[in-house]
């Protein structure tokens, strides 16, 4: 048995993809019969007994201008301290690079333990949009590498999201370990409910978005290329669902669009057996974001035999085989109308290529948390043997 403390700056109720990466990790690792603690900052998630790992959080505070979000520092709360400080812990593992990695750097310092640390995200991307500077995105870039650099294991989601800490700067090997889903049927009463709700069953195709309502996702794409659709005359529901800095601005679009009898914002879905009913439900999910690495929904969607239309040369496309498990599309609004009308427009290939995105889309988790299992036990037993060069010991 390991004790394995996974360390993330997002977690529940925040239903975002870092955040649930980790509550898979950290579920599916008890299962396996591990010890888990999490480590993040103070969210309200609700009755804490139902979670089968432990949960030790730290003082925090809504981050400025994205309120669903929360941060803090782990060092300055002393109760914190106090508890975690009476955990065993063989391994530490961070999701992000600022205050949980900074806290997970600490403990490996502390305790002479492996530190793994995961890249999610495309952080330049993140920092230009907050900054409006190149220069300041690029050093906040740095620091990231930097922090990379400090881990005794690094780990990618994919292939392709490795590529981009490389074009960061980051020199070393990199694991790629990838995201998993939980095999789930959807249930038939919530199906019927969600079919109801929002009419579902009086439109010919139902378009599903999935994720944080940013147009950093290229949202804006989704809702032209819907507009163009409604101009030919398609019969679609177009149903969004999430969060985010930017809901209210998409609200409006759509008004400008004209699709305010077609497109619905459904806000943030925390249910998953409403989540689950919403990809069934679902003819076609689209996400084309050119920011996103190795996005969840589009394993979760396909999981419910739902196919997705990526944009080509993302990270986030590199399972799509075009025509075969989904489509791919240009970053053109255009293009992706064109790719819908093909999709949707032959019911005997759309049925073949949803069948083949089931099949070769999702991994189980169980399968995933395997292959990190077995990672981590290597990590522990170098670092026992003396093996491993920690080179978070150099810091803090």
């Amino acid at each position: 048995m390991l004790h394995i403390g996974e360390v993330t700056d997002t977690f529940l109720p925040i239903v975002d993809g870092v955040g649930r990466v980790v509550y898979e990790y950290a579920n599916n690792l008890c299962l396996k019969g591990h010890e888990v603690t999490v480590i993040a900052p103070m969210y309200d998630t609700g009755y804490r007994g139902g979670y089968p790992f432990e949960l030790v959080d730290f003082i925090s505070y809504k981050v400025p201008a994205i309120g669903e979000y929360q941060t803090g520092e782990a060092k300055g709360d002393k109760h914190y301290r106090k508890r975690i400080k009476m955990i065993p812990l063989d391994i530490v593992h961070t999701h992000s690079p600022f205050t949980a990695g900074t806290e997970a750097l600490r403990i490996a310092k502390k305790r002479n333990i492996p530190l793994v640390g995961t890249f999610h995200s495309k952080y330049y991307d993140d920092f230009l949009k907050i900054t409006k500077s190149e220069s300041l995105a690029s050093i906040g870039t740095r620091m990231v590498v930097d922090f990379y650099e400090r881990c005794d294991d690094v780990w990618a989601v994919g292939s392709q999201t490795a590529d981009v800490l490389h074009e960061y700067g980051y020199k070393g090997y990199i694991h790629v370990i990838p995201n998993g889903v939980t095999r789930r049927e959807v249930d038939e009463e919530t199906f019927k409910l969600v079919q109801a709700r929002y009419e579902l069953n009086e439109v010919q195709n139902v378009f599903l978005f999935v994720g944080q309502l940013n147009w950093k996702k290229n949202i804006l794409r989704i809702l032209e290329a819907c507009a163009l659709l409604k101009k030919q005359g398609c019969d679609f529901r177009l149903l969004l669902a999430g969060q985010g800095p930017d809901r209210d601005a998409i609200r409006r679009k759509i008004a400008e669009l004209g699709l305010e009898a077609d497109a619905l914002l459904v806000g943030h879905i925390t249910d998953i057996k409403t989540l689950d009913a919403l990809y069934a439900s679902a003819t076609l999910f689209l996400f084309p974001s050119l920011y996103d690495n190795a996005p969840m929904v589009v394993r979760e969607a396909a999981s419910m035999g739902t196919p997705s239309i990526l944009a080509e040369g993302s990270s986030a496309s590199e399972i799509i085989r075009d025509g075969e498990n989904g489509w791919l599309c240009r970053d053109d609004s255009e293009h992706l109308r064109d790719v819908i009308l093909k999709a949707t427009g032959d019911p005997d290939t759309l049925r073949a290529v949803s069948q083949k995105a089931r099949e070769t889309i999702p991994i189980p988790w169980t399968d995933i948390i395997d292959m990190v299992t077995d990672r981590y036990t290597e990590l522990i037993l170098r670092a026992q043997r003396g093996d491993l060069k920690k080179k978070h010991t150099r810091i803090l």
